[in-house]
């Protein structure tokens, strides 16, 4: 192989003119035509048994170039690659110029990775939140782990209330002509819910077990069934069941059934501990983020588009992995979303541009900052990544380079300088402005139920 020449392109674009040698390409013709020999039919020989030099002579001396070809350009790229040390990010376009049977020219035209320059990256002015829990935050908590363990109790003795969950039957008629979709059996909702079209839900309250309901509706002027947009419409309504939600005391019963604390103080105070954790977390993350926005801000380079079809490509799969863990794939979202491929790509332009541009920027000050990893740092995330996936470490070794793992790790680090280096500002965070709640009514009794520890409610609907 030898490596003619190298240019540069826009948007960066390299073309290498490389050319292979007779010796190289001899050996190419002749493993083609042991690839190939077994196929051709030669007058005189049976198949399979004719010499080199009588097929040439039957179908020309180039019959075995374009096999020749493919057979030794890879090698001949590869070489080249390393010669000129380019670092390509995407599959070479390959045009042959010139060939004989002495060997061959040809041009390979691969886009690289581009040569950026930064703006200031060490000193960034950042400010950090701190953090810290309420006493609101603890409540909201507490009340999302009531509700994790509620039960459902049947009523028989009142009408349907807001927040009730009514098991109902329907039927749907515009014009007084039942339509498509419009019917259902024993579906179970909850009132105030927002499921059904804005003023069925509430049209239910007040009413009863085994009542008919007529309910009016208008369906909205965007409604997705085209038919049915901006049209009135009546259904028909049989309330089979209403339910409504109990929660359990908050007491030290429900911290020993919910936790491994044995009063209620004790559990709270775990809340809130691991509540300020999180937000420690999130609030480090947000700083980071923050930084690197900046960093990203000042990075200036002609980045090739196949780099951020390329990233649209991995976040496409990892949506594609978490729709399938959930029983659905994309091919049936695009059904139901009524999009396109084109358009769900599109949806992911901009994030997939700024991680390859934060990818780019970290990397670069890898490159300037002169940040090295060991071989003990790498076989420790090795380590950590077999542990994660429950994997044995010549099997991670197998799927993942090792030069990619020194990648991210030295990436890792880039970040660390930078936070290091930053110029940050701690601020209390702005608490949300206080609603205006509603005059509390009187609070109407509940049929009796059994006391509901967090233990019965998890699975239990009882009817009393």
């Amino acid at each position: 192989m030898k490596l003619k020449n190298v240019s540069n392109q826009e948007k960066s674009q390299v073309v290498l003119e490389i050319e292979v040698g007779a010796e190289e390409f001899n050996e190419g013709i002749n493993k083609a035509f042991k690839q190939n020999v077994k196929k051709i039919n030669v007058p005189g020989f049976r198949k399979g048994k004719a010499p080199k030099s009588f097929i040439e002579k039957m179908y020309g001396e180039n019959v075995f170039y374009e096999d020749a070809v493919n057979l030794t350009y890879p090698t001949a790229y590869e070489d080249a690659l390393k010669e000129s040390k380019i670092d390509p990010v995407d599959r070479a376009d390959i045009e042959v110029l010139d060939i004989t049977k002495d060997g061959y020219t040809f041009k390979a035209t691969v886009s690289v990775k581009p040569e950026v320059t930064l703006g200031e990256y060490k000193g960034i002015k950042a400010t950090k939140t701190k953090a810290a829990v309420s006493k609101e935050d603890i409540e909201n908590e507490l009340s999302n782990i009531r509700t994790r363990y509620s039960r459902l109790i049947t009523v028989t003795d009142r009408a349907a209330k807001l927040e009730d969950n009514v098991i109902i039957d329907f039927e749907g008629f515009v014009d007084g002509v039942a339509f498509e979709g419009g019917k259902g059996e024993n579906f179970d909702l909850k009132l105030g819910s927002g499921q059904f079209i804005p003023g069925f839900e509430e049209q239910l309250v007040g009413k009863n077990i085994d009542e008919n309901v007529e309910v009016k509706v208008t369906f909205p002027a965007e409604y997705q069934a085209e038919e049915l947009a901006g049209k009135d419409a009546i259904f028909n309504v049989t309330i089979k069941e209403i339910k409504f939600t109990e929660l359990p005391e908050l007491d030290d019963e429900f911290a020993k059934d919910a936790s491994e604390f044995d009063t209620i103080d004790a559990y709270k105070a775990k809340i809130k501990e691991d509540l300020l954790k999180s937000k420690e977390e999130a609030s480090e993350q947000a700083l980071e983020t923050q930084i690197i926005d900046n960093v990203v801000e000042g990075l200036k380079g002609e980045i090739p588009d196949c780099m951020i079809e390329h990233q649209i490509d991995n976040i496409v799969a990892d949506n594609d992995q978490r729709m399938r863990a959930q029983g659905l794939d994309i091919a049936s979202y695009l059904k139901y979303s009524g999009m396109d491929m084109k358009a769900f790509r599109e949806m992911f332009k901009v994030q997939a541009t700024k991680q390859v541009k934060m990818r780019l920027a970290l990397e670069k000050i890898v490159e300037l900052e002169k940040i090295v990893i060991s071989e003990e740092e790498i076989n420790e995330e090795i380590q950590k990544m077999a542990e994660m996936y429950k994997m044995e470490v010549e099997k991670i070794k197998s799927i993942v380079p090792i030069e990619e793992i020194g990648k991210d790790i030295a990436v890792g680090k880039a970040v660390e300088f930078i936070k290091n280096q930053a110029e940050i500002t701690e601020e209390t965070a702005k608490k949300p402005a206080a609603k205006k709640s509603a005059p509390k009514k009187a609070e109407e009794k509940k049929p009796a139920a059994k006391k509901t520890t967090a233990k019965t409610a998890k699975k239990d609907e009882v009817k009393e």
